[in-house]
């Protein structure tokens, strides 16, 4: 198995994925399937981010596989004790509970069904933009 690793990011927040393929390509030939892939994708995705477009392409046309959350068969935690060492619950962070297709009334999710992870979007000032909002 032959591991490869996209990035994207802008500044100081970035995203990797990892993808794993039977055979060995060439650097320069994976970065060009990688420029290919994202000139099909680059102006219309439905995935989160423009690497994880990229990676289906990958996978649908080249026969990559894109390791992810949503592939793994089992988590564990480990801890310098034993008994401390032990399955962990696998959750997907795009995957929460399935309220359907209505919309939600904020005061109608049961705080228990939502993941232990809050997400928290930032807008960052340029460097050198000293104006206090």
């Amino acid at each position: 198995m032959y591991f490869y690793e996209l990035h994207e990011g802008d500044g100081d927040i970035f995203s990797d994925l990892i993808l794993v393929h039977e055979e060995r390509f060439e650097p320069d030939e994976f970065v060009e399937l990688v420029r290919a892939a994202s000139r099909r994708v680059r102006d219309s995705f439905d995935e989160n981010t423009l690497i994880e477009a990229v990676a289906r392409v990958l996978e649908e046309e080249q026969g990559f596989t894109p390791v992810s959350d949503d592939r793994l068969t089992a988590s564990v935690l480990v801890s310098q004790s034993e008994e401390e060492t032990q399955l962990t619950a696998i959750e997907v962070a795009d995957q929460g509970p399935d309220w359907g297709d209505e919309d939600i009334d904020e005061n109608d999710i049961d705080e228990d069904d939502l993941p232990d992870y809050r997400a928290v979007i930032a807008e960052l000032r340029p460097k050198g933009d000293s104006q206090l909002n």
